[in-house]
C-alpha cells in the first residue's frame, strides 16, 4: 500500500510531509518522494527508505508552504528513482502522487503517444499527470474532474499545478484518503496517524469525492463538481490508538485488514489471467529448478505459513 500526505498552510511544508510519511511507514514501501511548491515547483524522490530521501534532501532549499509526499509500493514499473512518485506531466506544470492502480493505463498511454507525447517512466501514475495536462486550461479542479472520468481502477490522488500556488486537489476512489482540518492549514493523508499530531478534526472522504484544499478551507465536490458535505470527526485517540485504526489491539487490526492487504499485494501483479512479477527477475529455467520453498514466520504468521506450505505442496507439487 502506498502512503500519501499533502499539506498547505503557513508553515514550512517539508518537515510536516516527512513526518507524515514516517507515520505511514507501516503500510510498506520501496521508494519515497516529495513535491514542494514555493517560488517554483521542486520534486525530490528516490528508491529506498525515507532516510534515503532525507539524505537526498540534505543541502537542498525546498522552501514552500504547499506540498505533497508519497511512499510507493511498486505495481507498474520496477522500484527505482525514475518510477518513484511524484510524477510530472510532460510540461512539468502538473505533478501527481497516487495510491492504487489504473487498469486502463496502457490504453490511455497509447492514445497519448499517438498524440505525440513522450513518457519518462513505466508507471500508470505518469499517465494520470499527462491526462490532467491534456484538459488543463488554467483550472486544475476542472482538469482533474475531466481526467478522472477516463480512469478505470482504484486511486487516491493528490495533484499540484505550479501555476496555482494557493491550493491542491485530491481525489478518492476505492483507495483510502482522509482530510485533516486545521486553523490556517489543511492536510490530506492515506490514514489518520499522518495528520493527528497537527489536528484532531478529521474528514473521511468517500468514493468519488473530489477535494479542493486551500489553507483556510477544504471544499468537497461530487463528480459533477456539486459541493457536498462530509462529517467532521473529532478524533480523541492518541497516536498509538490511531495506528490501531479503532481496534482494541494490532492483532485484530491485522486480521480485519487481511482482505484489503491481499488485494493490494495483487495489484498490478495479475494481468490477463497471468501472474506478473517482472521486478523479481526470475527466469523460467530458474523457476523450474526450484524444488523447495521455505516459509519463515513467527506468531500468528506461522499458521499462515502452514497454509502457504499446504497450497505450495498441493498446486506446485514440491
Amino acid at each position: 500500500m502506498c502512503g500519501i500526505v499533502g499539506y498547505i498552510g503557513d508553515k514550512d511544508a517539508l518537515p510536516i510531509l516527512i513526518d507524515g510519511l514516517k507515520r505511514l511507514e507501516y503500510r510498506g514501501y520501496d521508494s519515497a518522494g516529495v513535491a514542494i511548491l514555493g517560488d517554483d515547483l521542486h520534486v525530490v524522490k528516490t528508491a529506498g527508505r525515507i532516510k534515503d530521501l532525507e539524505e537526498r534532501l540534505k543541502g537542498t532549499e525546498l522552501k514552500g508552504h504547499l506540498g505533497i509526499a508519497h511512499t510507493r509500493w511498486a505495481t507498474h514499473g520496477i522500484p527505482n528513482d525514475v518510477n518513484a512518485h511524484p510524477h510530472f506531466s510532460e510540461s512539468k506544470n502538473i505533478v501527481v502522487i497516487h495510491n492504487g492502480i489504473i487498469e486502463n493505463y496502457l490504453e490511455l498511454k497509447k492514445m497519448l503517444i499517438k498524440e505525440g507525447k513522450t513518457f519518462r517512466t513505466e508507471t500508470d501514475t505518469e499517465v494520470i499527470a499527462y491526462l490532467i495536462e491534456e484538459f488543463y486550461e488554467g483550472d486544475l479542479l476542472k482538469a482533474v474532474q475531466k481526467a478522472i472520468s477516463m480512469l478505470e481502477g482504484s486511486y487516491a490522488l493528490a495533484i499540484l499545478s505550479k501555476e496555482e500556488k494557493d491550493h491542491f486537489v485530491a481525489v478518492r476512489k476505492d483507495s483510502p484518503l482522509v482530510g485533516g482540518l486545521g486553523k490556517g492549514e489543511n492536510f490530506i493523508a492515506s490514514d489518520i496517524p499522518a495528520v493527528l499530531p497537527y489536528t484532531k478534526d478529521i474528514v473521511i472522504f468517500e468514493n468519488g469525492d473530489i477535494v479542493d484544499v486551500f489553507k483556510d478551507k477544504t471544499i468537497i465536490y461530487d463528480k459533477n463538481l456539486n459541493i457536498i458535505e462530509r462529517t467532521v470527526h473529532k478524533i480523541d485517540w492518541d497516536i498509538s490508538d490511531a495506528q490501531k485504526g479503532g481496534f482494541k489491539h494490532f492483532m485484530l487490526k491485522e486480521i480485519f485488514e487481511e482482505p484489503d492487504v491481499i488485494v493490494e499485494a495483487m495489484r498490478g501483479r495479475v494481468k490477463n489471467g497471468k501472474i506478473e512479477v517482472s521486478e523479481l527477475d526470475f527466469d523460467k529455467d530458474y523457476l523450474k529448478s526450484v524444488n523447495q520453498v521455505y516459509f519463515v514466520a513467527c506468531g500468528t504468521a506461522y499458521h499462515a505459513g502452514l497454509v502457504g506450505k499446504y497450497l505450495v505442496e498441493k498446486y506446485l507439487g514440491i
